[in-house]
């Protein structure tokens, strides 16, 4: 299991950081209950390894105008992987789209885009996505309402299963 490579104050302090990225080395440290440069030894060492990916502010969308969030469920003609792959590197050079995930099943993709209003997102529908090369057919799906989004992964969950396993 890859979380068990972790010891106990690594996996603290992801989910310490996962609830508040900006806090600081020594709040962090505080939390953890080490002192602050081991806190950052560690810290660095996770961001190198691969488990940091990055720092983000969690931005309220409709705040900054856009109103209108679509899931599109996307089926191409071909699935060899340098269409898949060409269709991906198609939704990353794509604004709207904000998340891009491959499927099994009927549905080879499933797309998140957020737009700042319905004509926007079905310009961008029409002229783009169901233009696209390989795209053999798109649903959509518009958001009404949200009632969980909840980013990162559930630590607890984590450490049951460790505490399980060992």
């Amino acid at each position: 299991m890859a979380g068990s490579k972790l010891d106990p104050i690594d996996r603290m302090i992801l989910a310490e950081l996962q609830a508040d990225g900006r806090m600081t080395n020594v709040e962090l440290a505080k939390r953890v209950g080490i002192s602050a440069p081991p806190c950052l030894r560690r810290v660095r060492t996770l961001e190198e390894g691969g488990y940091i990916r990055g720092y983000h502010a969690d931005i309220n969308t409709r705040e900054l105008g856009f109103e209108v969030q679509v899931f599109a469920m996307v089926r191409l003609h071909s699935q060899a992987e340098p269409d898949l792959s060409a269709f991906e590197a198609r939704c990353k050079a794509w604004p709207l789209v904000r998340e891009c995930h491959m499927l099994n099943g009927e549905i080879d993709f499933i797309l998140k885009c957020v737009s700042p209003d319905l004509p926007t997102f079905q310009s961008f529908l029409t002229d783009q996505l169901t233009a696209a090369e390989n795209v053999a057919s798109v649903k959509t799906s518009l958001v009404i309402r949200c009632a969980k989004d909840e980013p990162g992964l559930p630590f607890e969950v984590l450490e049951e299963r460790l505490s399980r396993s060992a």
